[in-house]
């Protein structure tokens, strides 16, 4: 059963602006095996982290940082969750969550679907 979706759309631009502007954005929002990538994949990944907070159906009890996007093997995106965020989509009765991310024509955008049962 569906409990929830999100979709989020970020400029590139305005986000490196951003990201220049204030460099401890960084370590805000991503984990530690995030901050090295390119600035156009960070937004990505800020999409998706936006994503999903729209799919839970609120930022209570999730932390940024908390929330990896990671891959496969296959190339894959997938979430690696820790913390209190784990705890949420765990109260929540979520046992799949599903992430596709794009980014061209300098947008980058995420969709997620949060998948389980009702707690």
């Amino acid at each position: 059963m569906i409990i929830g979706t999100g979709i989020d759309i970020v400029d590139i631009a305005r986000f490196e602006r951003a990201v220049t502007r204030t460099p401890r954005l960084k370590e805000r929002l991503f984990a530690p095996a995030e901050r090295g990538m390119k600035l156009s994949s960070l937004a990505a990944r800020y999409a998706a982290k936006e994503a999903l907070i729209k799919a839970l159906g609120g930022s209570d009890g999730v932390y940024w940082t908390d929330i990896e996007v990671a891959s496969e093997a296959s190339g894959k995106p997938i979430f690696a969750l820790s913390g209190s965020t784990q705890q949420v989509v765990d109260e929540r009765g979520i046992s799949r969550l599903h992430l596709s991310m794009s980014h061209d024509a300098g947008l980058a955008t995420a969709f997620v679907v949060a998948e389980g049962s009702f707690a």
